[in-house]
């Protein structure tokens, strides 16, 4: 009878459009296991007992087990009552597996409203070290689109959605001795399984980014047979839908398709606006290689930026240029032999003929470049922070890869607004910022420059926005501006690029009742790395390293406790193109990647930054850390909060290299340092040997310190000193 039930039941959900496949041999089946699933809907267990190999116990919480409707389909299964909290389930299940049997165990512990993972229980991971037996790890895609979800107003339902279940791979599951007792690291290792395993459902490395631009109109375009919801504002004020994007991008990507060559690389000159997002798009639509222009380093780097990538064509806007009174740079630009577009001239080129054509393409979904994969798909450049600024090359599945990565660690729906004012030449404003919210269904908001802090804190208030990136640097000018109630509506903040300081997050936290959660990586990771999230944060980590990605510590001279983080994986870009080799991609060695900063990481994960190889001085033979010192001088002038301090290491004749201070806060002195030094039992190699009175230190447009263009001065100063 149980096997007539469960055929029909699979009979019924396939042609619902439920496909279910395995990871393993159905012969290899353990005989006992634990199968830990997401859940995501109220579907789930009478789709798992439709589909999974075996004849497994289904513990169901409570809100499942009292449906009469469940409880009636499933009456041929072996089903018992479970709540994760209490030792007596856990116990009883434990001895079911111990005998012998496979069991079913909804990890969440409740359906998900979100649509991604919430609350772990530690009783999955309880259950298969006690008994010994493999977690046989699930995932359920799909029914959160249903009408038998509790996802309603946050993502958009449809009657009859596409499901898939994957069952993966067996796997041991033994938890290290010391770590039995703390019920948090048993529900961590659960959670980054099923972590690691919803990326890889999730993650597409074939299909383009115009392609995900398609898929995600699909999905989110419509609400009603007439209302379309609008997803992307700037400070215009029209919002625009999806199909308003998708048309625009046609339409310039057409343009631009007659006047370039396949794989040209086409810089981008424009500010964070739609216009900048319709741009992108419909370059990399026709296969146009968009290079990233930063506008905030002025003519002569940005003429550079332009030979490195062998740029022929620039793409700006009169408005901006106007505005950013950069009448000179484009002057500069022309006159070495780089032709400039300007969307204001092009609008008034484009013909009736081609923006119908444009709404017939967007209307039976033509893709012209569906694959993605390792083909290129943007130019960024690095900030210069340790030399010359280098192209970084990234790939559309570098890309696609790294905001698959980040939705796994943090949920974003329909009902989130992120107010994004880091430019899109830097990568955290580029894909984190725009691109994630864009392919996940939030609305976006853009604002040109993060530097308003008043008007900024302004708009929040004002369009309710739920979500923030931004820089360490940028949030505590907010934070000091706003008023309490400005970010009443904003659900978490990430910070990136720069460290977030206690002294930030207190503020955030204590004064405007807002978390920020720190994010790390580099523009050659695509870029996030590392990211605190929801469930696991901890404050002075970088959190935990981001799903299907390989890392190792290598050892560094001179530093004892970790070591240089060097990291692998799909987000990892193509290569560099060196300013002395233009055109030429160089591949990373066996695609490793040096982050060049020392880290820690404790034993469930959380990472720790300790330093910047690069940033060390050597004294005497020793190693000290300019950011160490950087945040000792911090410390004994903490009441000075609105002053800047920048360290850096320069030649000295006897001892190798000494340490410069630089700052504008008139009450730094040497004297007072060393009492600060002496009285914390500090070493003394920590006592800078110069420091310098600037009016205003040198940093980039997200706020970080520019510490080469610091070094520069300060040697010139010595120099004349001397």
């Amino acid at each position: 009878m149980r096997d007539f039930v469960r055929f029909c039941l699979r009979a019924f959900f396939k042609l619902m459009k439920v496909r279910c496949s395995l990871a393993f041999d159905e012969n290899k089946l353990p005989k006992k296991g634990v199968y830990v699933s997401n859940h995501v809907s109220y579907l789930d267990p009478l789709i798992l007992f439709a589909f999974l190999p075996g004849n497994p116990v289904f513990a169901l919480n409570g809100h499942l087990y009292r449906s009469r409707v469940i409880r009636f389909l499933m009456r041929t299964a072996d089903v018992m009552p479970f709540n994760p909290i209490e030792p007596t389930d856990i116990k009883e299940l434990i001895a079911k597996v111990d005998s012998g049997r496979l069991c079913v165990i909804f990890a969440e512990g409740r359906i998900t409203e979100t649509g991604g993972l919430m609350k772990i229980y530690e009783a999955p991971g309880l259950v298969a070290d006690k008994s010994k037996a493999p977690i046989i790890p699930v995932w359920i895609d799909g029914p959160q689109y249903g009408y038998f979800s509790k996802t309603a107003g946050k993502l958009p339902h449809r009657p009859l959605p596409k499901i898939r279940v994957v069952v993966g791979k067996p796997r041991s599951f033994k938890l290290k001795d010391d770590l039995r007792r703390q019920r948090d690291h048993i529900s961590n290792e659960v959670y980054m399984i099923l972590r690691d395993m919803g990326f890889e459902i999730n993650y597409n490395p074939d299909i383009s980014l115009f392609a995900m631009l398609m898929k995600a109109a699909k999905v989110h375009a419509k609400k009603g047979f007439f209302r379309r919801p609008k997803f992307f504002e700037d400070i215009q004020r029209k919002p625009n839908s999806y199909r308003d994007i998708i048309i625009k991008s046609f339409v310039i990507g057409k343009y631009f398709k007659r006047r370039t060559a396949l794989e040209e690389h086409v810089a981008v000159l424009l500010p964070n606006a739609l216009a900048t997002v319709c741009t992108f798009f419909g370059l990399t639509a026709y296969s146009r290689i968009p290079v990233m222009l930063n506008f905030s380093m002025g003519a002569k780097n940005m003429l550079s930026m332009c030979n490195t990538a062998q740029v022929k064509k620039v793409i700006t806007s009169l408005a901006f240029i106007k505005t950013a009174k950069m009448e000179d740079v484009i002057a500069e630009i022309e006159k070495s032999g780089i032709k400039v577009f300007y969307l204001e001239k092009l609008a008034k080129e484009i013909s009736l003929w081609e923006k119908v054509n444009a709404f017939l393409r967007y209307k039976i979904k033509r893709v012209p470049h569906k694959r993605g994969g390792s083909r290129k798909a943007v130019i960024l450049f690095t900030s210069g922070s340790e030399g010359a600024p280098k192209a970084v090359v990234l790939s559309h599945a570098n890309i696609i890869s790294n905001i698959k990565q980040i939705s796994a660690l943090e949920t974003v729906n329909k009902k989130d607004i992120v107010f994004n004012a880091l430019p899109m030449f830097h990568s955290f404003g580029l894909v984190v910022g725009t691109l994630f919210p864009v392919f996940e269904g939030a609305k976006v908001f853009l604002y040109p420059s993060p530097l308003h802090y008043r008007v900024i804190a302004e708009l929040v208030y004002e369009i309710g926005a739920t979500i923030m990136f931004s820089t360490d640097t940028f949030f505590r000018g907010y934070g000091r501006i706003a008023h309490p109630f400005d970010f009443h509506n904003v659900r978490f903040m990430y910070g990136g690029a720069e460290a977030v300081k206690p002294d930030t997050r207190n503020m955030w936290m204590e004064r405007l009742g807002v978390k920020v959660m720190e994010a790390y990586g580099t523009t050659e990771c695509s870029p996030v790395l590392c990211a605190n999230n929801s469930i696991f944060n901890r404050f002075g980590s970088i959190g935990k390293i981001a799903p299907a990605i390989e890392y190792k510590i290598e050892p560094v001279p001179g530093i004892d406790k970790g070591g240089e983080l060097v990291v692998r994986g799909p987000n990892i870009m193509l290569g560099y193109i060196m300013p002395d080799n233009p055109g030429v991609i160089q591949p990373l060695q066996d695609g490793w990647y040096h982050t060049g900063d020392v880290v820690d990481i404790d034993e469930i994960g959380f990472v720790y930054i300790r330093d910047r190889i690069k940033r060390f001085a050597k004294i005497g033979g020793e190693m000290v850390s300019l950011n160490a010192v950087n945040e000792m001088v911090c410390n004994a002038y903490a009441e000075d909060n609105d002053y800047q301090y920048g360290v850096v290491a320069t030649p000295h004749e006897s001892k190798g290299e000494q340490i410069v201070l630089v700052t504008n806060n008139p009450k730094v002195s040497q004297e007072g340092l060393h009492e600060y030094i002496k009285k914390h039992g500090m070493s003394e190699l920590f006592l800078p040997r110069v420091i310098l009175q600037m009016e205003k230190l040198p940093v980039f447009a997200t706020g970080k310190m520019d510490n080469v263009t610091l070094k520069k001065l300060v040697l010139e100063e010595l120099d004349r000193q001397h």
